[in-house]
């Protein structure tokens, strides 16, 4: 009898399902008109008169906070990571940067969901980059309407692709106001996400030091 044939570490079908980790979709935007006109829609359908003095600049407002709540379909994470440096010292471990601040929008419902993220890869012998560019990943998928477990794959796919990176591991935990504010209406439940890539994915008790460190505050 034939021995079985294993399938390959990083298939192809694997690779096609990865999330996509450059810049967003570029479609072509409404101009700023239309957006402000939308907005004037949704006050109007939620039950209140946009002319009135308090809402009549209400929609520029919203059009300007979503400029900035959403500037990361403009962003490239890998542009960002695109700056390594050589010079390690011999340093041969992980590196991990705890409790960076997130603060994104659910897909579903257009709602906030805030928390932390703890980022952790495992440079090889030539290449690390900036603290602050990990920070800043976390930064540009999270300024996107995201899933929070799509969120927490394209950071860490990211980061394996541009630093080619023995490993990767990302934990996002965060309170999800469309659980909070709507719906069940139970708040302060924390929702807990992580993905692993390379000797991470592969080594248990890796993935266990990295869990220690998050925890270790």
């Amino acid at each position: 009898m034939d021995a079985p044939v294993k399938p390959k570490k990083d298939s192809d079908s694997a690779k096609n399902k990865r999330p996509l980790i450059g810049k967003g979709p570029q479609l072509p935007k409404p101009s700023r008109d239309e957006a402000m006109e939308a907005v004037r829609t949704l006050i109007a359908w939620a039950g209140d008169d946009p002319a009135r003095d308090g809402l009549v600049d209400t929609p520029k407002r919203v059009v300007k906070a979503y400029e900035e709540f959403f500037q990361g379909y403009d962003e490239c994470p890998l542009d960002a990571l695109s700056k390594t440096f050589e010079e390690t010292s011999g340093y041969d471990d992980i590196v991990l940067l705890r409790d960076i601040d997130v603060n994104s929008h659910c897909e579903h419902h257009m709602i906030p969901f805030i928390g932390k993220a703890h980022v952790a890869y495992y440079p090889t012998d030539d290449r690390v980059v900036g603290i602050s560019k990990l920070a800043r990943v976390v930064e540009i998928f999270a300024r996107r309407l995201q899933t929070q477990e799509t969120m927490t794959a394209q950071i860490a796919f990211s980061i394996d692709e541009a630093l080619e990176s023995r490993g990767t591991a990302v934990m996002i935990e965060a309170v999800h106001q469309c659980m909070s504010l709507r719906g069940v209406h139970k708040p302060n439940v924390a929702t807990i996400t992580t993905q692993y890539t390379g000797i991470f994915k592969d080594d248990p008790e890796l993935q266990t030091r990295f869990l220690q460190l998050v925890a270790n505050k």
